[in-house]
């Protein structure tokens, strides 16, 4: 599961909003949040799950929030 994400991760993007709503999230101190997000969901160890319209990747105790049609990255937050 999450190789069609995978194969797109090219076309990741997402919001200004997203950008200050990921990194206010994570405690990101990063310039490129998209870059940052990529490198994460690239991880061997990245567990990538769909539900719905969305996908979820876990990885290094954070999860990152995909739409899976448009490829924006919507959120992340730490896991609790």
């Amino acid at each position: 599961m999450g190789n069609e994400l995978l194969e797109n991760l090219g076309r990741l993007h997402t919001t200004e909003l997203g950008v200050i709503r990921i990194k206010k999230n994570l405690s990101l101190n990063v310039e490129n949040v998209i870059e940052w997000c990529k490198e994460k969901i690239s991880l061997s160890n990245a567990e990538i799950t769909r539900k719905g319209k969305n996908w979820y990747i876990t990885i290094d105790n954070c999860i990152i929030t995909v739409n899976a049609y448009s490829y924006t990255v919507i959120t992340a937050h730490k896991v609790k």
